[in-house]
């Protein structure tokens, strides 16, 4: 492999410049807010701060799945994180998530309220106040964990490894690219070996651990991710793609996704919700 992008670290490294790429301008080695900023509060006990990435779609199709179970005290409010312009490091949503990452939710129903953040916590929280979408069955209640801990620990080579280094980076480099990419068909090998064998992610029952799984991985093999279909060959992964295409046509999947979007064909797009007739504009 050339030489020609060889780098020597520094002794200790300081931050000189912006680390390019689409989203260098926001991207810095310290925490906390750049501004001020106060976040809206609608009317519903439920107040998410996010933006339909994967991790953001989580938390709509969990709000919009359990509406469709009956759960009539999820209504929420959903509001537009534009992470692109920085929102994120307002101050009032570092309050709520002092790690600046979207989603960012709010439960009001409590004295005080009650802060939630990251995609995985929102996701149990949810389950564990309704009492649903997660397995009674111990074993099968712990399977869904596993896989639900997996996808937390997993996405972050797919997103910020794969995805930066694909799509997103200044420059393609053959070596990240190379090394990403044999870890993202591992871990396809990994869902489809195991789907091959279960209906969905905690076994023959839908649950919290498909709605984690699938913004990243289902949208992958959907060609809907980083258009890298054809290059991974999603495809040989049959079981995967069966699951894919079973939780894509789930209603509240339909809608959630389209929660905090504003990219795409204009029927698909949702920058705000906040009541289900939202839906049919």
């Amino acid at each position: 492999m050339s030489d020609q992008n060889e780098y020597t670290p520094p002794k200790v490294w300081t931050w000189e410049s912006e680390s390019g790429g689409k989203f260098a301008s926001i991207n810095r080695p310290i925490a906390g807010a750049t501004h001020d900023k106060t976040l809206p509060i609608g009317e519903h006990a439920f107040q998410l701060y996010s933006l339909a990435t994967p991790n953001g779609q989580k938390a709509t199709i969990m709000f919009e799945e359990l509406l469709q179970l009956g759960c009539t005290d999820a209504d929420y409010d959903a509001y537009l994180i534009n992470i692109g312009d920085g929102d994120q490091f307002g101050s009032d949503f570092v309050d709520i998530n002092p790690n600046s990452k979207i989603p960012a939710l709010m439960d009001h129903s409590t004295t005080p309220p009650t802060r939630i953040f990251e995609s995985g916590s929102i996701l149990q929280y949810l389950a564990e106040k309704f009492d649903v979408l997660i397995p009674k069955d111990l074993k099968a209640k712990t399977q869904c964990r596993n896989w639900l801990f997996w996808q937390m620990g997993s996405a972050p080579y797919l997103g910020g490894g794969f995805g930066h280094f694909y799509s997103y980076a200044p420059s393609k480099m053959q070596y990240p690219i190379d090394r990403f990419t044999m870890e993202i068909k591992r871990q396809l090998d990994v869902l489809n070996r195991h789907l091959s064998e279960n209906e969905y992610m905690a076994g023959d029952e839908y649950s919290i651990a498909d709605i984690a799984i699938w913004p990243w991985y289902g949208s992958l093999v959907l060609g809907d991710l980083y258009d890298a279909a054809e290059f991974l060959d999603v495809a040989s992964y049959t079981h995967v793609v069966r699951w894919a295409k079973q939780v894509a046509d789930r209603p509240a999947v339909k809608r959630g996704r389209r929660v905090n979007r504003t990219w795409g064909p204009e029927e698909d797009q949702m920058a705000e919700r906040h009541n289900d007739s939202d839906f049919e504009g």
